[in-house]
């Protein structure tokens, strides 16, 4: 008699016991969290370096021209005042801090890019961009001050900028605010969720 192929299956698998399973195994399961790799993350990046000199012009009759003492300041819609005056102040911690015054602006924009995405994704909130006041600079003055405030315009994780206080370089200095990162938002709503669970 020849069995199918059903009935062959059945036959093989009939001394086969099936995994146990607890809810404790399932919870453990399902509350593994999806981390990219390193190359998943370094081709991101690049990804996005190339959209930002995409909308990143280097050409200095796009610039709305800063005069090199002039004070600047920018920032999104719904940042609280409180927030933006300790960023004026510089009362915020820096762990970064970029000195472009001396670049051409192609080196100054590439380098602007790669530390912006770069402290972005390791967390940090703020950095120091040192741009110089140009006051020799061509085809007029302000010229490197003009651009990196353009830049940080259009950066999307940029949160808000404001000229520097005199100790840290004044009118020749940003301090730069950036976004939360999204690995920033899961920890703290973590921390959040933790803190108002039963002690």
């Amino acid at each position: 008699m020849h069995l199918n192929e059903t009935e062959l299956f059945f036959q093989e698998m009939a001394d086969v016991t099936p995994l146990k399973t607890d809810s404790r195994t399932q919870r453990e399961h399902y509350s593994i969290e999806y981390k990219p790799t390193a190359g998943q993350v370094a081709k991101q990046a690049a990804l996005n370096e190339h959209e930002l000199l995409q909308i990143l012009s280097i050409e200095p009759h796009v610039f709305n021209q800063k005069a090199p003492d002039e004070i600047v300041f920018h920032r999104h819609d719904g940042m609280q005042e409180a927030v933006f005056k300790h960023l004026r102040l510089g009362k915020y911690d820096i762990k970064t801090i970029l000195d472009v015054h001396q670049y051409s602006l192609y080196q100054a924009r590439h380098s602007i890019i790669n530390c912006i995405l770069g402290a972005y994704e390791r967390g940090e909130r703020n950095i120091l961009i040192i741009h110089g006041k140009g006051f020799h600079s061509k085809p007029y003055a302000g010229l490197m001050k003009s651009a990196v405030c353009d830049w940080l315009t259009r950066i999307e994780q940029v949160a808000a900028f404001h000229s520097a206080t005199p100790e840290q370089g004044g009118s020749g200095a940003l301090f730069v605010m950036l976004k939360k990162s999204q690995q920033k938002r899961i920890e703290n709503s973590e921390l959040n969720r933790k803190g108002h669970g039963f002690r």
